[in-house]
């Protein structure tokens, strides 16, 4: 077959499925603009939610930001005028911290930074004597899908049931924290916790057989060392 021969039939065949689609678009013109449209709308939505987030995202993050600064605040020393940024007491800086905690917590719930939000509100509420509150909003941020900051607000949660007596419901915590530890509660902590709950509670048999367990296992380590001045009473 010759050159000229097999670009005439390239061409025949082109033509035949260049007819063939068009004769297909003319029948199907309505769906094809309506998929279109729905294609259209639907990557619209897309980027406009990805924009959304990171506006919201960015946002939140500022906030939150801007309320860790004010609860790092300086405490005035003796004399000191009271500039912006400096308080007069820790009571005074965890109130103000705790109004930006709130409402952070409040208008960026849904977003990763709402939820640390809800764990510094309650963390400053109970420097503050607030446990209602305090409890409220840590058990928020105990709930989120993050562990490591799930059981800071576990930890915190526990020290608020053990100082409004109780300590059972202390106890099933620091259990979970022992079963279930993260880079933020470590088995030692949550462990050291549960002993000095003991303690304080008169049931100094459990008490040593966990400070025991802790000074044994962390021979090494500061939380050892803490168990083993536990064991000779120096704390």
């Amino acid at each position: 077959m010759d050159t000229q021969t097999r670009h005439a039939l390239k061409k025949d065949t082109f033509a035949q499925a260049t007819a063939t689609s068009v004769g297909w678009l003319s029948g199907h013109r309505s769906s094809v603009v309506r998929w279109a449209i729905v294609a259209v709308v639907v990557i619209a939505l897309v980027v406009g939610g990805l924009i959304f987030w990171n506006v919201r995202t960015t946002a939140a993050d500022t906030a939150l930001g801007a309320a860790l600064d004010t609860y790092g605040g300086t405490l005035a020393q003796p004399g000191q005028p009271l500039d912006a940024g400096i308080y007069a007491t820790a009571a005074d800086r965890s109130r103000a911290a705790n109004k930006e905690f709130v409402a952070v917590a409040q208008q960026y719930g849904w977003l990763p930074e709402g939820t640390k939000a809800h764990y510094f509100a309650g963390i400053t509420y109970q420097e503050l004597g607030q446990t209602a509150s305090a409890e409220t909003e840590l058990k928020v941020a105990a709930g989120s899908w993050n562990h490591e900051l799930s059981n800071l607000a576990k930890l915190a949660l526990a020290g608020v049931y053990q100082q409004t007596v109780r300590n059972q419901q202390a106890i099933d915590i620091y259990n979970q924290l022992i079963a279930k530890p993260s880079e933020t509660v470590s088995v030692n902590v949550a462990q050291l916790d549960l002993a000095d709950l003991y303690a304080a509670a008169g049931n100094q048999a459990q008490a040593k057989a966990l400070w025991a367990k802790v000074k044994d296992g962390d021979k090494d380590g500061a939380a050892g060392n803490i168990a083993t001045q536990k064991l000779a009473g120096k704390q």
